[in-house]
């Protein structure tokens, strides 16, 4: 392997084979092809003078592709689309008249961009889909476990270990949704012509508008697309990408705001992350664990939010029919927004089937936070036993700074449980402290709403998958 030049890491570290592979040249340039095949079908079927052995000489060669000799021909041209026709033509001389006949440029490459773009989507869709299962599992699982819920990184109710994971899952879910109308509202740019009026194929047809419309439909068909954009200039608009890449972008802070979320346990010691054996977490300090998965899944996540500005910015400045200052930046845009979004969920998938829960740890930070979040169901308590409730509160109050104290000034565990125990005060309660200070009364519905959750949202979404999400374990190569 030659290691002298540039290559992404979005390839060499990162992106699924599946995937690059979709963006690779290979996968590009036979495409070219097959669509010069459909159209030429099409253009047969519908009475131009095309045989059956031009269709099959191209058939014949439709992956073969020189890229040798294509590069040869678009540094003498400086045209990537004739360069193909050259060589396509001298690899199919009977077909050579009839090659791209009546197309402009933007049939292959648009057309081509939007196959590229529902597969893309497909695969994106599976990996999401993938995600969410293996994560309402782990929800499922531990939909009862009380751990401390935090407003303002602050601790603050109760929740579960297993309703936290939900709001993670919730964000997916919509962007499922936000991907999946994208997918089923994607159409062809089909047989559009130069600018978009279908003014080369209304001349090849003598003026026959049927006929041009008929292409235009029949290339869809066989496209595997059911429509086509209306119209269209010489692109299709560059609004599609701006919908696309802003739902890859979406997808981008679900995934980061989740990874956040675990980097953040990790430090806690509460939940981590796949650690395996032989992992290094630090060149310097051997008793690390870090996180590396849920970073470089917030690493990659921030550059996906980056590039839904480049998708609306080439948008905004195509002129008129088309500019050409879209091409370098798309080639960037989109391929990166998808390599990103599937090494993210990839990463993602790895973390969800891995993810390790600390029960005695989550239940010793609730015991340091649990005293003081009773104290509301104590001053209840007494007043339900005859005391009254300002003078309860202030007890309370006093205590409660005192317990404060302690953990603060002289780093020691909250003893505000010892310090009600020892006020005659609170004699009549006594016998209920322990119900009262019993985690799973703080969590409310928490339980109940992650199997809600899963019946209501998730199961429907899953299902529609049910055939090709992905469960066999899925391991990092790096």
């Amino acid at each position: 392997m030659d290691h002298t030049g540039y290559r992404s890491p979005l390839s060499t570290r990162y992106a699924s084979k599946e995937m690059q592979y979709l963006f690779s040249d290979q996968f590009k340039f036979s495409t070219w092809r097959k669509l010069w095949i459909m159209l030429a079908k099409a253009e047969m079927e519908l009475g131009l003078p095309i045989t059956q052995a031009q269709i099959q000489e191209m058939e014949a060669h439709v992956d073969d592709v020189d890229f040798a000799a294509a590069a040869q021909e678009e540094k003498a041209t400086r045209h990537d689309v004739m360069a193909h026709v050259h060589v396509f033509a001298s690899q199919c001389p009977t077909a050579a008249p009839i090659i791209h006949l009546g197309a402009t440029s933007c049939f292959v490459g648009d057309n081509t961009d939007l196959i590229i773009l529902r597969d893309a989507l497909d695969l994106l869709l599976l990996r999401v889909a993938s995600v969410i299962k293996s994560l309402m599992d782990f929800a499922l699982k531990y939909k009862d476990l009380p751990t401390l819920g935090f407003t303002h990184l602050q601790p603050a109710q109760l929740t579960t270990v297993g309703k936290r994971c939900t709001l993670w899952v919730q964000d997916l879910v919509m962007d499922e949704r936000n991907l999946r109308f994208l997918r089923e509202n994607l159409r062809f740019r089909s047989t559009k012509g130069t600018t978009g009026t279908q003014a080369s194929f209304l001349e090849l047809f003598n003026g026959d508008s049927a006929k041009v419309k008929q292409l235009d439909a029949k290339v869809t068909e066989l496209a595997g697309f059911s429509k086509s954009y209306a119209v269209t200039g010489q692109t299709y608009t560059r609004k599609v990408d701006v919908d696309v890449v802003s739902a890859i972008a979406s997808l981008g802070s679900s995934v980061h705001k989740m990874c956040s979320d675990l980097r953040l346990l990790a430090s806690m010691k509460e939940v981590e992350e796949p650690f395996e054996t032989t992992q290094i977490g630090s060149s310097a300090m051997p008793y690390k664990r870090n996180p590396m998965r849920s970073e470089r899944c917030c690493a990659l996540a921030r550059h996906l939010i980056t590039l839904q500005s480049n998708a609306a910015n080439t948008h905004a400045t195509q002129w008129m029919e088309r500019t050409l200052d879209d091409s370098a930046n798309r080639r960037l845009t989109l391929s990166e927004s998808f390599l990103a979004a599937d090494a993210c969920l990839l990463t993602l998938l790895n973390i969800s089937q891995g993810m390790v829960v600390y029960p005695k740890v989550i239940e010793r930070h609730i015991l340091q936070e649990l005293p003081f979040m009773a104290a509301e169901n104590v001053i209840m308590a007494m007043v339900k036993a005859g005391g009254d409730r300002q003078v309860c509160h202030e007890k309370i109050r006093v205590l409660s700074h005192e317990a404060g104290a302690q953990v603060k000034q002289h780093g020691k565990d909250n003893d505000l449980v010892e310090r009600i125990k020892a006020d005659k005060y609170f004699e009549p309660i006594l016998g209920q402290l322990e119900h009262i200070l019993d985690a799973k009364t703080f969590t409310g519905r928490a339980g109940e709403q992650v199997v809600e959750f899963y019946e209501e949202e998730v199961k429907e979404i899953l299902e529609k998958y049910a055939d090709k999400i992905q469960t066999k374990e899925v391991k990092l190569e790096i």
